[in-house]
């Protein structure tokens, strides 16, 4: 604490400005001080605000990726289902018309024995009735 010369009046007047001035400039450079520390404040709250934001952004952002990520994959997954039963669709056909080619060719097979069988036994009926005719024709005498 300060301490004023007394003078014929109570306190010397000349120290007692002296002091307010000090005072005065004092709380001049407190209040710029305060204004400046205010000002920086209300600078960083505003970048606060604006990082507050832009992290709000990317959680959205963050939040789309991963939702379109998982669209993604399930419609992967969807075509690939479409992908394996159009295969074993097509496997199938192939395998369906493979037998009725198969079972074709059996009964075509089938039917060139039945026709060389049927063959077989005219070709015998003819060289028989032929030999039968060979044999009549040795009994009859010239």
């Amino acid at each position: 604490m300060r301490q004023f010369k007394e003078s014929f009046r109570g306190y010397n007047r000349d120290d007692v400005n002296g002091f307010i001035d000090d005072v005065i400039n004092k709380m001049e450079t407190v209040i710029s001080e305060v204004d400046k520390k205010d000002e920086e404040i209300e600078r960083l709250y505003d970048k606060i605000k604006d990082y507050e934001s832009r992290e709000l952004n990317l959680n959205r952002a963050l939040m789309m990726a991963e939702n379109t990520s998982e669209q993604i994959r399930r419609m992967a997954r969807d075509e690939a289902d479409v992908v394996i039963e159009e295969a074993r669709a097509n496997a199938n056909r192939i395998v369906n018309e493979a037998l009725m080619r198969a079972e074709k060719t059996e009964l075509e097979a089938a039917l060139l024995r039945k026709n060389v069988s049927l063959f077989k036994k005219r070709l015998r009926n003819i060289i028989e009735t032929q030999l039968e005719l060979v044999d009549e024709i040795e009994r009859v005498d010239f």
